[in-house]
């Protein structure tokens, strides 16, 4: 049996106990995934950390396993706001295995899409928990106005219902319950249409799951729908394709796709959003000195919360794989205070956790990394 209490610690620790009981050895295992011997032995022993999708996700096939037995998804709840997340993840749960809206009041069209607008900016600047909170009643009521909206407002609510399923999808995904937030995604589509958010978080979703080549199939069928929806989202929908393709450990088109989304942006946000992308692109090609510097020349103060935390998540991975973990801790603080339990259930951040944990040498910042280890359950 697996040793239940290394849920949600490093994947090292049970990259190994999933070894043994899968009769492999360490040869075995270097061999099945084309990594190194001394990475994946070191993996083991808590010498080395996982920091790049593509590798967790061969470790993952190797060993017949999806990413999230690796990563330790979801994780146990710690503090009450991440308890109460996971609690309306089980509600959602229970949404999805309903057929129909339940016999509750209506809400105004124009209050509906007042809420939305909360939530769609709680999901940016990462509140998890005001997310959380909002979302059991929007997926109710964006079901009851899609059947009972006059003719002239069913599209309004149709968007308003496609919407909140994706943000309830997004949230599902980064808790861990990715099957959950695929019937989700299933449930906004609107008839047969596939809509452009829904193809959108589709592909972050394979992203997660470690399936860069599903990811790209889906991209191309987002830019199709794009086309035809004549909509503006094409920067981001090239940044996801460049990193599948980094994942599947082609460069030079993740580099056409990166200039591609550049070009297709449009201001401070997306521009900051596309160099937060050669950042992570450039990681996981294994080259944090170039991730360190596209993080540097990112515009931080133009992203919103999440997507800050975000990318000093990948510079504070940069630093650490140039040994220069005080720094790597002071980029993770500085994403912790930008968005706390975003950060807390990113499984790259808590495995950089774990990591700076035996490694910062400052005393202020041992201090932090053990906080921030302590809080999310890995001390």
């Amino acid at each position: 049996m697996l040793d239940e209490t290394a849920a949600g610690g490093p994947i090292g620790v049970r990259l190994a106990a999933w070894r043994l009981r899968r009769g492999l050895t360490l040869e075995d295992l270097a061999s099945g995934t084309g990594l190194s011997l001394d990475y994946v032995a070191a993996l083991e022993t808590g010498r080395e950390w996982v920091d790049r999708r593509g590798r967790l996700a061969a470790l993952a096939v190797a060993l017949r396993l999806d990413v999230a037995d690796l990563t330790g998804q979801p994780y146990p709840p710690r503090g009450e706001e991440h308890a109460a997340v996971r609690a309306v993840a089980f509600h959602l749960r229970r949404r999805v295995a309903r057929p129909g809206p339940d016999s509750v009041g209506g809400v105004p069209l124009e209050e509906l899409a007042e809420q939305t607008r909360a939530a769609a900016q709680a999901d940016v600047v990462g509140d998890e928990h005001a997310l959380a909170l909002a979302l059991p009643e929007l997926i109710e009521a964006t079901d009851h106005a899609v059947v009972t909206a006059p003719a002239l407002g069913r599209a309004e609510a149709v968007r308003l219902r496609v919407q909140v399923h994706v943000l309830g999808a997004g949230l599902l995904r980064r808790l861990g319950y990715k099957d959950l937030a695929w019937m989700l995604l299933h449930r906004a589509r609107p008839g047969t249409r596939e809509p452009l958010p829904v193809l959108l978080e589709e592909v972050r979703l394979l992203i997660d799951l470690g399936l860069p080549e599903y990811a790209l199939a889906r991209a191309e069928r987002a830019e199709r729908a794009e086309r035809a929806e004549d909509a503006g989202s094409g920067w981001e929908l090239s940044a996801l394709a460049a990193v599948a393709q980094a994942m599947a450990g082609r460069r030079q088109h993740a580099e056409q796709l990166l200039a591609k989304a550049a070009g297709r942006a449009t201001d401070a946000r997306e521009l900051a959003m596309v160099v937060a992308a050669r950042a992570a692109v450039a990681a996981e090609h294994g080259d944090a000195e170039e991730a360190a510097v596209h993080a540097r020349a990112a515009e931080l103060t133009a992203l919103e919360g999440a997507q800050r935390s975000r990318l000093l998540t990948v510079a504070a991975a940069a630093e650490a794989r140039q040994d220069r973990a005080d720094q790597a801790a002071a980029r993770l603080v500085e994403a912790d205070t930008a968005a706390p339990l975003r950060l807390r259930l990113d499984p790259f951040a808590r495995e950089l956790v774990a990591a700076l944990d035996a490694r910062t040498t400052n005393t202020v910042q041992v201090a932090a990394v053990r906080n921030l280890a302590e809080r999310a359950g890995l001390r």
